[in-house]
């Protein structure tokens, strides 16, 4: 799969553990985040995709990714869960996508992991409102982050970023985020969130 062309369109939303607002983005993940360390749980919803004739559309994806100190530093963990809706094919293709051995967008994470773990498949529940975002994996992780309002109640968007997944995230608040499988359990709540639609390829 990882020599297949593919692209996908949706949204994506993440829930790291730094204070609001995440210094990463600021500084190309080159500084320390506010915890010493990033714990950090990224779900895509995929609305309409497609990898090498393998149709992903209506399927989700999360990734889990742990660094000890900036990101930018390396020496990352990265565990990846697929839908457990996916037939063999479409398993394969979200696997090679988001472990970033596909290219595009998520393989700009890979500078950042020295250690992959198994991929699992999971029932995976994503859903939005365009300001509330949930993800749910029974026994792994609940997440909720909802977006920061300013003027005239509206979301709060922070533009020309340096993110590998999106340069236009929204600002968010993670209400409610805990993780916990392999060895790793990261508790988010109430620290930094971000979405956005996305349009990625490998092209």
């Amino acid at each position: 799969m990882s020599d297949q062309s593919w692209s996908i369109e949706g949204e994506y939303f993440e829930s790291c553990n730094c204070e609001l607002l995440c210094p990463c983005l600021l500084s190309h993940a080159q500084v320390s985040p506010t915890e010493g360390h990033c714990d950090v749980v990224l779900a895509t919803h995929i609305a309409r995709g497609t990898c090498g004739g393998v149709d992903l559309s209506g399927l989700n994806a999360v990734q889990a990714l742990t660094t000890p100190g900036p990101m930018a530093q390396g020496n990352g963990t990265l565990a990846v869960y697929v839908d457990n809706r996916a037939n063999e094919a479409q398993r394969a293709a979200l696997e090679a996508i988001f472990t970033g051995k596909a290219g595009g967008p998520p393989s700009l994470l890979t500078g950042m992991i020295v250690h992959r773990l198994p991929t699992k498949s999971a029932a995976i529940s994503f859903s939005s409102d365009g300001k509330v975002y949930k993800l749910s994996m029974a026994g792994i992780s609940d997440v909720m982050v909802e977006g920061v309002t300013g003027v005239g109640n509206q979301v709060v968007w922070l533009d020309n970023v340096a993110h590998p997944f999106s340069s236009r995230l929204a600002a968010a608040k993670g209400t409610s985020s805990r993780y916990k499988d392999h060895s790793l359990s990261f508790e988010n709540s109430g620290r930094n969130g971000h979405f956005s639609p996305i349009s990625w390829s490998n092209a």
